[in-house]
This record gives structure tokens, C-alpha cells and sequence, in this order.
């Protein structure tokens, strides 16, 4: 064979030409897998850790055979949804597929290019991980990556199986007469397509393709089509892709049946395969609208957005999210401008200083000393990095200080992930003071607060969110829809032993007596970007400047949880909500509609605060005379998941046009930056006012130790990630701090006795 005739031979092959249609007439269908490989190598939200899910996927919470298996059958329900698509609009260009026996079954098989790929890249980057970061032996990867093998093959080979069975060959059918009338050439087999079966027949509008691969991957040279008649040749096509849709139908039908699982953690299948689920979907859709609209596709979709968006506006069909436990079914307080500014009284406000003040000098009882330092615990958002290594620094530095630093802290602040771990140590440090068998600063506790969050998230999206959500569930006699912002508060109960499983008025009590810390949960509000103060008390000193009531140009700058929604049982809302609010990151959990009128939404603390010291610098402000007269000084205990932004400075000068359009939009990207800017600006207002022998900032920040790159912000850490988050409290500036908070109170102590 001459080197040309090879050539022609390869190049015109049943795989390439297939791969060539896709990326020529299948762009949409092709995005989506330049999109997942972007994810399974981190090329994009690496910071998230997505590329995780994929490379080390958890099931039960462990890395097992079982989660490889899942991960892989979801991947072969990807992969076969993919088929399904492109053979139902590429069969027609292949008019040769007709004389197959098994036409899908070779299609699959020729259009193994892409999905080869695929699971090589997903092989590749399993075995490296298993390797390098569990450290597993050849054995037990070689276990487990057969775990993700078996599950692709056991889909691929149950799909084909099917349609080995129910689709007919060409010899199956009858030959009938050429139909006589040109109206009978014209099949019209979806509303916006049109197919000619003469055109079909004839070859004339084929793709090229002079060779196949046959099950037994072994090439083969087509044949014409020409001499079959056309009915016979239409019902081949409509057999096809009847059971195409079929098996679509099914697959969109088993999604929503398993949303009625979603409590249960056997169903609570791996992240990764949750998302391979949501592509399948994305891929059914844009196939089955490609197909059925053909060149209407672009102008329905339009048009299926705009009723979408109507008829959700509706209650039947709105899915909004709503804070557990508190009550929607009372007058809502109006959430207007003048009505806010118009809320706030000196007399309001004095009164709740009143009764903040009478805290603090409880608190300053229970340290047992004449002048005692205050204490505030800042913490940072993250995800579970911020929530390990909040809890690693509250334990470590509790311990040392034989549990001086929760009895001298006053007040716990801060955004998403931080402040899980943080209530979550105070819970268990209050429990402790209850007479309970409980040791704050146990590290199983921190074991327990790093479980993955992210399955049943991803899962409940998949399998019931996209949908219309299924079942509901009580809280007293309030009933709420049940989505995956009750799933997340669901596995964060089991994964802490339903220690948080309070309502927020249950730390009324202990919070006034200063057993426990004050704690305040800061979401932002999307409408007009002021915060929600949420508190047992009525805090509504925090809701404006200090001293600037008065002033007509300084605005209230956000709500008091507990005065705004007073006929709304307010202490009945659950905690985990009241958490899950302040760390509702967009997308990955719903924003919460709060009852008022008109509707607000709230997200997470981290876009109006991202480390708590917008919370500490008020009160500060607030309660500075007593500070002044009741204390000798305030030290602020910065724990930080997040280093500060050192980057290098990247130049514009060489930005294209399109770049030059785009620069301005990067400000929105340095949210955590401008904080830190604005933070900085505070500390040294604070520092002006009590010097630098009574006013001090201890900053804990967590760095990779092992490893090159950080940790992951996101509800999902692997246990590699959760050991270096631990082992970051031994680098030397940490230890640096410890050492300081250490020395701080045995010479507190000292001077105690003398």
C-alpha cells in the first residue's frame, strides 16, 4: 500500500471523520467535554479543588473501590448520553450505517476517539495521585482504578446490550415500493428537521468515509446504500433514534427517582460522578433541542428561558431556599430605605448597649481578674480549610493557655468555613462547661468538622435541584421545601454528632451569662449589600456607624436580625441555617429568601467580610469607654485560611483590545484584596486609640507545608489536604503566635500570684 493511499485510508476513516464533524457541526456538544477536561485537570476553579473529585473521589467518606466504581458507571452514563446525541445528528451524514447489522453499536465503537481520551487522562491522573498523595502500593491502586474500569464497562456494556436486542438490522424489514409521489420522499422525523431519504440514498449530501472499524476493531470499507429502498431505509433511522430517546427519557427519569434517595448517604454517590451526571444531562438537553428544532434550536431556547424564568416567578414553581425554622406565614416587616433608616432609635440603641454591657462584666467576673485582657476571635472564610484550621488554632491555643483564651474571649466573628469550625469548637468547649465527656481539643473532633459536605451537595443538585424539588419536611410547625441547602445541614449534623442541631435562641442564655463567647453570623445581602446581623440579642448597635445616628448622611448599613424580625419567632431559627447562610457560596448552595417585603436574599458574609474584623472593629468602636475603664486592652486573634495577596503585579501595557475590555472587570475579582486594604485602614484606627501596649493583632495564617499548592477552598478536602492544614500550625510564624498568646497569660498569671 503507497503511502498516499494510506493516507487517504486513515484520513477518510469512520473515526476521523467523525471527529472532525464534531468539532466542525457539534460545537455545543464539544464545549461541554473541553469543559470537563478543564476541571479534571484544574485548568479551571483549581482553587475549589474540582480536579479532586475526579482524581480521588470519596464514597462513605473514604476512598474505596465502591467510589471508583460509581465515579466510573456515571462516566460510562456520560459517555453513552454523548453517543445517544451525536449518532441521533450525524446518523443521516452516514447513510452506510443502514446496511449495518448493530448500527449504534459500531457507531459507539468508531467514535471512541474523544471518550479514549478521556479515560486515559482520568486513568493517568488516578494512578499519579493514588501514588504520590495516598501513597498507595502498586496493589491496592491497580484495586481501585479497576473499581472505575468495571463501572464504565458494566454502563457501556448494559447500553449496548439493549440495543443489540431492540434494534433491526436492514435485513429485518421487508423491502416495500418506492414510494411514487415526491411528498413521500420527505420524512419529516422532528418538527424543525427535515430529512431526504433520496438525498440519503443517493449519497449525495454524505460525509466521505471509506473505512469502519467493526467489532472486532478491525477495519472494513463501507458500502452504498443505493440499491435499498427508502422506506426500509427510514425505518432503520427511526428505529435508532426512537431508542435513542428512549434510553434519554429513562436516564433523565432514573436522575429524578434517585432525588428521592437523597437523604440516605448510599445514594450520596462521589462528587465527581454527580457532576458527570449533571453533564449527561446538559448533553440530553442540547442534543434532544438540536435534533428536535434543528435550526430553531438557538430561537426556542430563547424562548424556553423566558417562559422558565416566568412561570418560576410564580410560587407554585419557586424553588426559593428559606431559613429553617424561622416563620414565613406572619406580616413581614418592610425592607425599604426609609423604612430602615426610620427603624433605629438612641433609645433602641442604648438599650441594647445596656444590655451588651451587662455581658461584659460577666465575662470580666468569670476571668477572674481586676483589668483582664479582651479577647476577639477573627476567622476567614474558606470552606472546610478555613473550618479545620480554625479548630486547629482554637484547640491548640486554648490548651496552652489551660483554657485562658475562651474564658477571655468576648466575641467570635467572621465569614463561611471559618465559622463552622469556630462554632463548632465553641459548641463543644460549652458542652465541656455542661458536665459532659467532651475534650474540646481532641483532634478527632477536627477530623469530624474536614468530612466531605460536597457529595450530597453535588448529588441533590443533580438528581433533584434541576428539577423541581421533591418532599418537604418541618421545623415545629413551619414546613420548608427540601433542596441541598437542607441536605448540607443534614451531613454537617452527622458529620458533628448533631452537636450544632440547636435553634439560635438556645444560646441566649449562655451567651448572657458569658459561659460562651458572643458569637454574631454576618450573610450579606445581595439586594443592596448590607449585612444581616444575627445574634440571640438585639445587637442594633451594630447595624449603624457609632455616633452617626444623627448624621442625615450616614446610612444603616445592615439589619438586627432579632429586632427586624421580631413577629417572625426569630430564636426559632435553627443555627446550621443561620452558618449556612453566612457560608452560602453562589451556585454551589441556594441563596436563602428572608420574610420580608419584598423578598431579600442573603449569601456569604465573605463578599462584605471575609475575615470578621469588620464585626470586632465596630463593637470596638461601640463599647471603647468600657473597653478603656474595664480592661487592659484588646487583642484580636486573626485566624486566617486565606494568605494575604503578595502576587506579582501583572503589566497591561502588551493587553490586546479584548484584554483592555476585560482589565476594568478584574476589580471585582479582588474582593478578599480590598478587604484587606480596608481592614488594614481599621487596625491602625484601633491602634491610634489604644496604643500598641493595649491594642495588638495575633495573626494565624495557614500555608502548604508538603505540598506545592495550598489547600482547597470548597466542601470537599482530601485527607492530604487535611493533614497539612494541620501541620501548618508548626511553621515557625505560627509557632511564633502561639508562643506569644502563651507567654501573654503566664505572665497574666504570674502577676496574679505576686
Amino acid at each position: 500500500m503507497t503511502m498516499r493511499k494510506w493516507w487517504s485510508n486513515f484520513w477518510f476513516s469512520f473515526p476521523v471523520q467523525l471527529l472532525i464533524l464534531h468539532v466542525r457541526n457539534h460545537i455545543l456538544l464539544t464545549s461541554i467535554w473541553v469543559f470537563l477536561g478543564s476541571l479534571i485537570t484544574g485548568s479551571i476553579a483549581n482553587m475549589f479543588g474540582i480536579k479532586y473529585l475526579f482524581w480521588s473521589p470519596e464514597y462513605f467518606g473514604e476512598v474505596s473501590f465502591w467510589s471508583f466504581f460509581f465515579l466510573g458507571f456515571c462516566f460510562g452514563g456520560f459517555v453513552m448520553t454523548w453517543h445517544l446525541s451525536v449518532y441521533m445528528l450525524s446518523a443521516q451524514h452516514f447513510p452506510f450505517l443502514a446496511t449495518l447489522s448493530k448500527p449504534f453499536t459500531k457507531f459507539c465503537i468508531n467514535n471512541f476517539i474523544i471518550p479514549l481520551f478521556f479515560v486515559c487522562l482520568i486513568l493517568y491522573h488516578h494512578i499519579h495521585f493514588l501514588i504520590d498523595e495516598h501513597q498507595f502500593s502498586w496493589g491496592a491502586v491497580i484495586y481501585h482504578v479497576s473499581g472505575f474500569i468495571f463501572g464504565l464497562l458494566s454502563l457501556v456494556i448494559l447500553l449496548i446490550a439493549y440495543f443489540t436486542y431492540t434494534n433491526r438490522d436492514i435485513l429485518s424489514y421487508s423491502d416495500s415500493p418506492v414510494p411514487s409521489t415526491r411528498k413521500g420522499l420527505l420524512k419529516r422525523i422532528a418538527p424543525g428537521r427535515r430529512v431526504n431519504l433520496e438525498e440519503i440514498r443517493s449519497e449525495v449530501k454524505s460525509w466521505r468515509v471509506e473505512t469502519y472499524l467493526t467489532e472486532a476493531l478491525r477495519p472494513r470499507m463501507v458500502r452504498s446504500v443505493s440499491h435499498y429502498s427508502l422506506r426500509v431505509i427510514m425505518n432503520v433511522f427511526k428505529q435508532n433514534h426512537t431508542n435513542a430517546l428512549i434510553v434519554q427519557m429513562s436516564s433523565m427519569l432514573l436522575l429524578v427517582a434517585l432525588g428521592f434517595g437523597m437523604e440516605h448517604p448510599s445514594f450520596r454517590i462521589p462528587a465527581g460522578a454527580s457532576v458527570f451526571l449533571f453533564l449527561s444531562v446538559a448533553v440530553a438537553f442540547i442534543g434532544a433541542f438540536l435534533y428536535w428544532f434543528n435550526h430553531w434550536s438557538f430561537t426556542i431556547i430563547l424562548l424556553l428561558f423566558f417562559v422558565v424564568n416566568t412561570l418560576t416567578k410564580r410560587s407554585f414553581f419557586n424553588q426559593e431556599n428559606r431559613a429553617y425554622g424561622l416563620s414565613y406565614q406572619q406580616p413581614r416587616p418592610v425592607y425599604e430605605f426609609a423604612k430602615l433608616q426610620s427603624s433605629f432609635s438612641m433609645a433602641q440603641i442604648n438599650e441594647d448597649k445596656d444590655s451588651t454591657i451587662r455581658i461584659l462584666h460577666r465575662w470580666k467576673e468569670r476571668t477572674g481578674e481586676i483589668k483582664p485582657k479582651m479577647i476577639f476571635v477573627c476567622v476567614s472564610g474558606g470552606g472546610l480549610k478555613s473550618a479545620t484550621w480554625a479548630m486547629q488554632v482554637l484547640r491548640n491555643a486554648d490548651s496552652l493557655t489551660h483554657g485562658s483564651l475562651m474564658r477571655h474571649t468576648v466575641l467570635m466573628s467572621g465569614a463561611s468555613g471559618g465559622m463552622i469550625g469556630m462554632s463548632y469548637f465553641r459548641e463543644l468547649y460549652y458542652l465541656k462547661l455542661l458536665g459532659e465527656s467532651v475534650n474540646p481539643h481532641d483532634v478527632q473532633h477536627i477530623y469530624k468538622i474536614s468530612k466531605d459536605l460536597l457529595n450530597p451537595i453535588a448529588f441533590t443538585i443533580t438528581t433533584n435541584d434541576i428539577f423541581i424539588p421533591k418532599g418537604y419536611f418541618k421545623v415545629g410547625d413551619q414546613q420548608y421545601r427540601k433542596d441541598r441547602g437542607y441536605i448540607f445541614e443534614q451531613q454537617l449534623n452527622e458529620n458533628t454528632d448533631w452537636r450544632l442541631n440547636r435553634t439560635l435562641g438556645e444560646y441566649k442564655e449562655p451567651e448572657q451569662a458569658a459561659l460562651i463567647p458572643m458569637l454574631f453570623v454576618t450573610p450579606y445581602i445581595v439586594n443592596d449589600a448590607r449585612r444581616v446581623i444575627i445574634s440571640p440579642h438585639p445587637v442594633s448597635y451594630m447595624a449603624i456607624a457609632p455616633n452617626s445616628l444623627e448624621a442625615e448622611s450616614c446610612d444603616v448599613d445592615a439589619i438586627d436580625y432579632m429586632r427586624f424580625f421580631s413577629n417572625q419567632s426569630p430564636e426559632k431559627l435553627l443555627f446550621t441555617s443561620a452558618l449556612r447562610m453566612n457560608a452560602t457560596y453562589p451556585y454551589i448552595l441556594p441563596s436563602v429568601t428572608l420574610p420580608t417585603s419584598p423578598d431579600i436574599e442573603v449569601m456569604d458574609a465573605g463578599f462584605r467580610d471575609n475575615f470578621g474584623l469588620k464585626s470586632a472593629v465596630r463593637f470596638v468602636t461601640v463599647f471603647k469607654e468600657w473597653i478603656d475603664e474595664h480592661t487592659s486592652g484588646v487583642i484580636i486573634l486573626s485566624i486566617r485560611g486565606i494568605e494575604r495577596n503578595n502576587e506579582v503585579i501583572n503589566a497591561t501595557d502588551n493587553d490586546g483590545i479584548v484584554e483592555s475590555l476585560i482589565d476594568p472587570l478584574g476589580i471585582a475579582g479582588k474582593i478578599v484584596t480590598l478587604q484587606d486594604y480596608e481592614n488594614d485602614s481599621s487596625i491602625g484606627l484601633l491602634r491610634s486609640w489604644f496604643g500598641l501596649d493595649r491594642f495588638e493583632v495575633i495573626p494565624f495564617v495557614y500555608k502548604p507545608t508538603t505540598r506545592h499548592e495550598e489547600a482547597s477552598m470548597t466542601f470537599h478536602l482530601t485527607l492530604r489536604e487535611r493533614d497539612d492544614i494541620l501541620n501548618a500550625i508548626t511553621l515557625p510564624q505560627n509557632q511564633v503566635s502561639l508562643s506569644k498568646l502563651q507567654q501573654l497569660f503566664l505572665m497574666r498569671q504570674a502577676s496574679r500570684m505576686d
